[in-house]
């Protein structure tokens, strides 16, 4: 069972609760020595996971070749028994590691941990945590960005054993994103989101007036690199199958209010689809109209109009099956104050 949190603004469906911290204060795996053999008891953060896996995971810097022999000579135990290599973990599971040389590695400084609050939990238990990422922050670091989000939970969490990104969000995309705690549930939620079986709403503002209640919008995109080097995504009739279901939430003159509703996930296909279609969204700096952009960031859009410094995109609402209760789970995220605030003087206009 698991602890329910809420922001206050959004809410979370079907979820127990229990004691806070209940899984902050498990203790500490033994650690891997070149003195004596050491021995561990598998978590639900490994479970599922082939054993050469975990041992190159824990025994960072010991070659692949070393960790093959070892389990083959019967060094490494599980429950008291010889295993093979690619034998799978189970919860509960006694391993018995042998002494092994590990790489001498500096300890990261302290100073480059950022001190940067989490973002609001929408939902967290043993195997799972619902964050609501604020726009204009990293899903991860790379391409110059040192500091994503999942470094920084990750930082805010440091006894937590296993904790990985489930799917991503655009930098500029505000909303929904799921980490997993453990192996099993990671590996259940990247099988549910191949079949389809996670529903992902998304809501955007796009220029222009909408016309249909609701369209399916199925057009192939295809991943490109542009003149100056910059990784881009168009609609090709070679690339892969790409389905989107928009539907009309309201009409503000001469932007529209839309909800998306993933059928398939591919990069930026909301993005696309709808630049592609004639209706990019606002603020979008790879898909969208540029000058209404720059207008809309300055507030020079309207007298009345605030300024928009963001995408307006946001990943509002998921359902899915627990990977590892099966329990039906709802989770929300509320539009942001700055998307909130825009709209409302748009009604004002």
């Amino acid at each position: 069972m698991g602890t329910a949190r809420k922001t206050g603004k959004g809410g979370v469906g079907e979820l127990a609760s229990t004691r806070q911290g209940q899984f902050d204060r498990k203790p500490e795996p033994e650690a891997v020595t070149s003195e004596r053999a050491s021995y561990r008891t598998i978590g639900p953060e490994a479970e599922g996971q082939r054993l050469d896996n975990y041992l190159i995971r824990i025994a960072k810097g010991v070659p692949k070749s070393h960790v093959y022999r070892i389990v083959r000579q019967g060094e490494v135990r599980v429950n008291k028994g010889r295993v093979a290599v690619d034998y799978r973990l189970a919860a509960g599971d006694q391993v018995r590691i042998p002494p092994m040389r590990l790489a001498e590695r500096a300890p990261a400084p302290l100073a480059a941990v950022p001190a940067a609050a989490m973002p609001p939990i929408l939902f967290e238990d043993e195997y799972l945590l619902a964050v609501d990422k604020p726009a204009g922050l990293a899903a991860h670091g790379g391409s110059g960005i040192v500091f994503g989000l999942i470094e920084r939970v990750r930082a805010a969490r440091p006894n937590q054993p296993f904790l990985e990104l489930v799917h991503r969000l655009d930098r500029e995309t505000s909303g929904i994103l799921l980490l997993a705690k453990s192996r099993r549930a990671l590996l259940g939620l990247h099988e549910d989101l191949r079949e389809g079986r996670v529903e992902k709403h998304y809501s955007m503002l796009v220029k222009g007036d909408w016309v249909n209640d609701r369209q399916h919008v199925r057009l192939p995109l295809t991943k490109y690199v542009n003149r100056h080097g910059e990784r881009r995504v168009s609609v090709d009739a070679e690339g892969m199958e790409s389905h989107t279901v928009f539907s009309l939430i309201k009409r503000y003159g001469r932007f529209s209010l839309l909800e998306a509703d993933l059928k398939t996930g591919r990069t930026h296909q909301i993005r696309v689809h709808l630049s592609h279609l004639g209706f990019p969204i606002i603020g979008d700096d790879k898909y969208g109209d540029f000058e209404l952009n720059k207008s809309v960031a300055r507030g020079t859009t309207a007298l009345s109009l605030p300024r928009l410094a963001r995408m307006f995109l946001h990943a509002g609402a998921t359902q899915f099956k627990h990977p590892v209760t099966s329990r039906p789970m709802a989770l929300e995220a509320p539009l942001p104050s700055e998307c909130t605030d825009f709209l409302k003087a748009l009604v004002a206009l």
